[in-house]
């Protein structure tokens, strides 16, 4: 990569970070111990990762995750912050996986299986966040499970929040795509 290339990946990342804190403080619904249901903030860093590609897509939701324990903490344990906060929100760099995958198919690709593929990226991503979350739960969290299976309780409390997130991830990824293919920038 070049130095504008460089400097384009920078601004970039800081617009998105920035839209998806403020996304993230518009809450659906907010779990008692950390997690929520929000507008749609991890599409900004997953777009970060569809257009610069998996790494980068991995540290700018990294950094996201940072600015997130900043602003919203539920901190027990050194580990466990970086499990809940820059591992998690990191792996939403996974959604950059769907791109790959797209710029190996044909251009004449039909629209669904360019859809499917976005929407595989935001599975990929948000699974990875979900694994991350769930690790935390069951290491740090095993005192809320009760009797239940900790493993159990862990991905049914993070899967609570997180599936409701991947519907509405996937729907507005699909929604802005064609608008977002459209812009020159696009092309780097």
């Amino acid at each position: 990569m070049n130095r504008n290339s460089n400097v384009y990946y920078i601004v970039e990342s800081g617009i998105m970070i920035a839209l998806a804190t403020v996304l993230s403080m518009v809450k659906i619904y907010h779990s008692p111990f950390g997690g929520s249901v929000t507008a749609g903030s991890m599409v900004p860093i997953m777009i970060i990762a569809l257009r610069w590609g998996v790494g980068r897509g991995i540290l700018a939701g990294a950094v996201y995750g940072i600015i997130q324990s900043i602003i919203d903490p539920y901190i027990v344990h050194p580990v466990q912050f970086v499990l809940d906060y820059p591992m998690a929100f990191g792996l939403l760099g996974l959604a950059g996986l769907g791109r790959q995958y797209m710029q190996k198919i044909s251009a004449g690709s039909s629209k669904i299986k360019e859809y499917a593929l976005l929407s595989l990226g935001v599975v990929f991503a948000i699974f990875g966040r979900f694994a991350s979350h769930v690790l935390a739960g069951v290491v740090f969290f095993k005192e809320f499970a009760g009797d239940q299976n900790v493993w159990a309780y862990s991905a049914i409390y993070n899967g609570t929040y997180l599936s409701p997130e991947l519907i509405i991830s996937i729907f507005v990824i699909i929604a802005l795509w064609n608008p977002i293919k459209r812009l020159h920038f696009w092309k780097r």
